[in-house]
C-alpha cells in the first residue's frame, strides 16, 4: 500500500453492518425489495473481516446489492470514485441499487468512504472519464491511458493504481476480463489489501479462484436468501470440481438434453 494519510488509526473494515428497514419499504412485491435475499423483511449483513465476497447465480441480486451498497458509502452507480459521475443517467430505467440504499441503514465505525466502486460493465466509461479529465487540467500528471492495454492488463493497471488508499472498495465481478493468471495477480493485491489493515473489499465474484481468498468472509445468495458458506460448498466450486474430474463425462452430462 502506498505512504499517505489515513483517515483513522482504526483498522478495517469501515462498515460494520448494513440492514433494511421495513418502514421504508413502500412495496415488497416491487423489485429488488421482492428478491428472496428480502424474504422475511428482516435483512441484515455484518461485516466482521476486511474482505467480503457475495457469490449466487445471475439475478439473484449480487450487482443490485452492492450498487446500493456504493450508494450508501456516496458513489455512483455506474461506478468510479468520489465525486465521479462518468455516465448519464438521465434515461436509465433501471435505479434500482439507488432505491434499495434509500432503504437501508448503514453501521460504520468509523465512516470511511474514501476508496472506489469498481463495475466491470461500465470500466471502459470510467477510464474515459480519468483519461479525459486529466487531459483538461493542466496541473494533473498525463493520463494513465487504461484502454492502450489490453482489458485484462488495463483492468490489473486500474487495481493496481487505484487500490492503495485507505478506504472501501467494491468490486462487481472484477474477474471478467482477467485470465486466471490475472486473477491469482488480483489475489494478490486484495490479501496486500487485506494485510495492510486500511481497506475493506466487497466483492460480488462468479470466480471459483477469487472465492478462495485468503482470510474472506463468504457469503451465498440463494433462493433462501443470504448465508455464509465455505468456498468447498459453492455450487461454482463443486461444478469446477466435477468437470476438472472428469472432463468428458462432465460434458456428455451437462450437455445432455432434457428428454422430451
Amino acid at each position: 500500500m502506498a505512504h499517505r494519510k489515513q483517515l483513522t488509526r482504526l483498522k478495517a473494515p469501515y462498515l460494520k453492518r448494513i440492514l433494511l428497514d421495513p418502514a421504508r419499504v413502500e412495496d415488497w412485491e416491487k423489485y429488488p425489495w421482492n428478491l428472496p435475499l428480502f424474504r422475511g423483511h428482516d435483512f441484515e449483513l455484518e461485516f466482521t473481516t476486511p474482505i467480503t465476497i457475495i457469490v449466487g447465480e445471475n439475478g439473484t441480486g449480487k450487482s443490485t446489492l452492492l450498487e446500493a451498497i456504493g450508494a450508501l458509502a456516496g458513489y455512483d452507480e455506474a461506478g468510479g470514485g468520489k465525486g465521479y459521475r462518468p455516465v448519464d443517467h438521465s434515461s436509465a430505467i433501471d435505479k434500482s441499487g439507488a432505491a434499495l440504499a434509500n432503504t437501508f441503514r448503514g453501521h460504520w465505525l468509523p465512516k470511511v468512504t474514501a476508496g472506489w466502486f469498481f463495475r466491470a460493465e461500465s470500466f471502459y466509461s470510467v477510464a474515459r472519464y480519468l483519461d479525459q479529465a486529466a487531459l483538461e487540467d493542466p496541473f494533473r500528471p498525463p493520463p494513465p491511458d487504461f484502454l492502450s492495454w489490453s482489458h485484462g492488463e488495463g483492468f490489473i493497471r486500474f487495481f493496481e493504481e487505484r487500490c492503495r488508499r485507505q478506504g472501501i472498495y467494491i468490486l462487481d465481478e472484477p474477474e471478467s476480463a482477467l485470465s486466471p493468471s490475472r486473477q491469482i495477480e488480483l489475489l494478490k493485491m486484495l490479501r496486500r489489501m487485506d494485510q495492510s489493515g486500511t481497506a475493506q473489499v466487497i466483492m460480488a465474484t462468479h470466480s471459483p479462484l477469487l472465492m478462495a481468498c485468503p482470510g474472506a468472509r463468504l457469503f451465498r445468495i440463494s433462493r433462501f436468501g443470504l448465508d455464509p458458506t465455505d468456498f468447498s460448498d459453492t455450487d461454482h466450486f463443486r461444478m469446477m470440481r466435477d468437470f476438472c474430474t472428469d472432463p468428458q463425462a462432465f460434458m456428455e452430462e451437462a450437455l445432455r438434453e432434457d428428454d422430451a
